[in-house]
């Protein structure tokens, strides 16, 4: 999906639009799939279903949403430019090398987002009762969570104020512990988590919550005029992650599942045994039925290649050699799947390969014509490099990322149909958070200790056990678990290195640079919003 200059600018335009009268002041986007009801007599908007605010989760999976936002801006993804193909006005240069401000493009759209999110949710969460306003509270606890992460402020208003009154702004340390006191209060009316609630909120999704928040506090506390710390974790919060997780861990219908591809393939609902909460990928995901993984596969796939990608995002050499050789995270051969669409999972380098014509093998087949190498489209032969610049590249320079295997049988109409979830907290997560608590002089409990947990981990995954374990080599863990899941930045900034160089970033970027800016749209709707601190 190269995007075309002209279409690109429209499409910039038409967000700021949307963003200036709508989202920017807490309310969804107007005559959008998001938008509510009419106000009621009394002025104040008419609550949306419980389902439409679950579709609210749709718009943090892709190319332009949160989770591209969490990852672009870290040492695993970059979009490099290729000739006159990803460009884009600097968007993906601008997030890699943190010289993005208040009037970059997807930081306004993420925003628009999230207050579109938070206005939907304070509906149910205050005008509803029993499961569904505990769900509506999780949900509006899990909103205010990513806003409070990503933006340091978050916008609040009754739900029963009428569209004129104009939002508070809770600061970030106050909105961390609304989001905490909000879940907890809802976690009592969820129901267990069951697999089939697995899409819907549950205690233990709502635990996973609570564990990241409790986890992330000490970075909210901190000096806005200091957002890069260092952080001082105290004993009792990383007691309340620990206690958090081994709720989770309770659970006999959750474990850590003994093949790492069964958390993302296309029939990742069946198999997997670690995700916990997931957003459904319902039918086809460009009507807006479910969330898109899609764009994750394709955003890096070249054009000859089954589905056929958009030939742009690719992993950074550095993080790719994080990684021995025997994880199955790496690289892996997948059953029903290599022999189809020709490629591994995790990360592709070197020769490409994929369904060819039989006709004439330099040119691109479909699924189920034979499996052989694959040719660029000037017709030599196609081999991912190691390396890409953050500027000039040719169509095969870098390695790219296979994390959410596309249904072979939906590849020949593009993959639109496949049907992988996409978990927002998983088992893995949950051990790993547990792991770095302890690190950080929580309690060990249950005769786990850290390095017990991530070797677990890492025994499932093929890798080999580690002798030790300390904040730095966690923090990699982490990486080579969680990659491309939207976790990256937040877990970065927490160990205190999201602004250190990387391979095409060569130097130290600003500490404030850990929090985005307020757009400058926002700003003008809202007097309560104030620039955040170095924009």
């Amino acid at each position: 999906m190269k995007t075309n200059m002209k279409k690109y600018l429209l499409l910039a335009l038409a967000a700021g639009v949307v963003g200036f009268s709508a989202c920017s002041k807490l309310e969804p986007e107007l005559g959008g799939p998001n938008s509510v009801a009419p106000p009621t007599s009394s002025g104040a908007p008419t609550p949306p279903s419980i389902a439409a605010v679950y579709e609210q989760l749709n718009s943090l999976v892709g190319q332009y949403g949160y989770q591209a936002l969490q990852e672009h801006s870290t040492d695993e993804l970059m979009g490099p430019t290729r000739g006159t193909d990803w460009d884009d006005f600097g968007t993906w240069r601008r997030l890699h090398l943190h010289t993005w401000g208040a009037d970059h493009n997807q930081i306004n759209d993420v925003w628009n987002q999230l207050n579109g999110a938070l206005f939907q949710t304070t509906l149910v969460a205050e005008s509803s009762t029993g499961l569904v306003q505990a769900e509506g509270q999780f949900l509006r606890g899990f909103f205010r969570f990513l806003t409070c992460d990503i933006y340091g402020q978050v916008q609040t208003r009754p739900a029963t104020a009428i569209a004129s009154v104009i939002p508070k702004v809770l600061t970030r340390a106050q909105a961390i512990d609304s989001v905490i006191a909000e879940v907890e209060t809802a976690v009592a009316t969820l129901p267990a988590f069951n697999r089939d609630n697995r899409a819907q909120a549950t205690k233990e999704a709502a635990w996973a919550l609570l564990a990241k928040a409790y986890l992330n506090r000490a970075v909210y506390k901190a000096d806005p005029t200091k957002p890069e710390g260092p952080y001082t974790f105290s004993a009792a919060d990383m007691n309340k992650v620990i206690e958090n997780c081994d709720r989770i861990l309770a659970n006999s219908l959750l474990s850590l599942d003994s093949y790492y591809w069964d958390n993302f393939k296309w029939d990742n609902g069946d198999q997997s045994t670690e995700n916990i909460f997931i957003r459904k990928n319902g039918g086809d995901a460009r009507a807006g039925n479910g969330t898109n993984n899609v764009w994750a596969t394709c955003m890096g796939w070249h054009y000859n290649q089954r589905p056929s990608g958009w030939n742009g995002f690719t992993t950074l050499s550095d993080f790719y050699d994080s990684f021995e050789d025997n994880d199955k995270r790496k690289r892996d051969t997948v059953a029903n799947y290599t022999n189809r669409v020709g490629s591994v999972a995790g990360f592709l380098i070197g020769r490409a390969f994929g369904p060819v014509n039989p006709s004439n093998n330099k040119q691109p087949g479909n699924i189920g014509d034979p499996i052989g190498p694959l040719f660029d489209r000037s017709g030599n032969p196609l081999i991912f490099t190691r390396n890409a610049s953050i500027f000039f590249n040719g169509e095969a320079s870098g390695i790219r990322v296979n994390k959410f295997l596309l249904d072979p049988s939906s590849i020949n109409d593009g993959g639109w149909g496949s049907g992988n979830e996409f978990p927002f907290f998983r088992e893995a997560d949950v051990m790993l958070m547990k792991a770095e608590a302890i690190l950080r002089g929580g309690a060990p409990t249950g005769g786990q200790t850290a390095l017990t947990l991530v070797n677990a981990v890492r025994a499932a995954r093929g890798a080999s056990a580690l002798a030790s374990v300390n904040l730095t080599s966690l923090l990699a863990e982490r990486g080579r678990e969680l990659y491309i899941e939207g976790w990256r930045r937040n877990d970065m900034i927490r160990f205190g290195v999201f602004n250190n160089p990387v391979q095409e970033r060569p130097n130290q970027s600003q500490g404030y640079k850990v929090v985005f800016p307020i757009p400058n749209l926002a700003l003008s709707s809202n007097p309560n919003l104030k620039q955040n601190f170095g924009y």
